[in-house]
């Protein structure tokens, strides 16, 4: 199998495969420290065991889930517009770090820059973050 040799973000999509829900399981939400905050789970529903006197039923076991809204299917993914800014409300709420205007490394800069590389940009217009001077960010 060799890789698209032409790789352009306008007509970039995810694959089938990827937010497919996954068998024997389904996504599930935990609330986080907040209510806009919602952690993916995945419960999973365990097989019966048989046992000498009979059937022994197992209750489904719920794990973190890494595929964040992947697998979701209420949730429409476009790899194009990236992921929605779930934790935006609550990092800018915790005021230890700060917007930039854009990239601070110099390598940032040329790659935003570099016009060879404008058919491989996608749509996304989140601006990074840095902590403040003496303070350090204290989320994930």
């Amino acid at each position: 199998m060799s890789a698209n040799p032409k790789f352009i973000a306008a007509t970039a999509h995810v694959d089938e495969a990827a937010i497919q829900p996954l068998p024997s399981s389904r996504k599930v939400y935990v609330e986080g420290s907040r209510a806009d905050l919602r952690v993916p789970m995945r419960e999973i529903t365990q097989s019966d065991t048989p046992t000498t006197s009979g059937v022994e039923h197992n209750p489904p076991l719920t794990v973190y889930d890494t595929s964040g809204p992947y697998t979701d299917p209420e949730v429409k993914i476009d790899i194009r517009s990236g992921l929605p800014a779930v934790r935006a409300a609550w990092i800018v709420d915790r005021g230890d770090s700060e917007s930039l205007p854009g990239p601070s490394s110099r390598f940032g800069v040329e790659r935003l820059n570099d016009p060879k590389l404008s058919e491989l940009r996608f749509g996304l217009h989140r601006k990074p973050r840095r902590a403040h001077a003496g303070l350090r960010s204290i989320g994930p």
